[in-house]
């Protein structure tokens, strides 16, 4: 937090100098320990913000590369006439506790190409797959298991 303090110094005053770095490091010091003693803060906090950034950065990646992966596998299937499409309709249930988790799943389960979140009610989410090998074993994709990651880390 102290950093990111600095960091709207320094982007608030527009350029930087040494007196407006060591005023900004004096102001940012000021800042930090007030939101430490009167806000419920602790410096522990930093650290568990730094790796869930560093988690959800990883999430963002992984879900590019099945993005790309999903396209192909899509192309491929609806430009040739091998491939038969049987479309599909999975309910399967997911144990994640924040909303917040399984909100970033249905969506990230709709930015997928081949498959649409219908409803997502509680824990329980109701898919529509474009084939049924693109409804594979949804509930156990790799975004679950980043997502219970990242949920862990609190």
């Amino acid at each position: 937090m102290y950093i990111i303090f600095f960091l709207i110094w320094v982007i608030f005053n527009g350029h930087l100098t040494v007196e407006i770095a060591l005023l900004g490091l004096v102001v940012s010091g000021a800042m930090y320990a007030f939101i430490c003693r009167f806000m419920d803060y602790r410096p522990g906090k930093d650290l568990v913000i730094a790796r869930k950034i560093f988690c959800f950065l990883h999430y963002i990646g992984v879900l590019l590369k099945e993005i790309i992966k999903a396209n192909y596998i899509v192309i491929k299937k609806v430009a040739s006439a091998r491939y038969e499409i049987e479309p599909a309709v999975v309910r399967f249930r997911v144990d994640l506790k924040s909303s917040f988790a399984r909100i970033l799943l249905a969506n990230s389960i709709t930015l997928t190409p081949g498959t649409i979140t219908v409803s997502l009610e509680g824990d329980e989410y109701v898919v529509h797959c474009l084939d049924k090998e693109l409804a594979g074993e949804i509930d156990r994709s790799v975004f679950v298991t980043l997502l219970k990651r990242l949920e862990r880390m609190e």
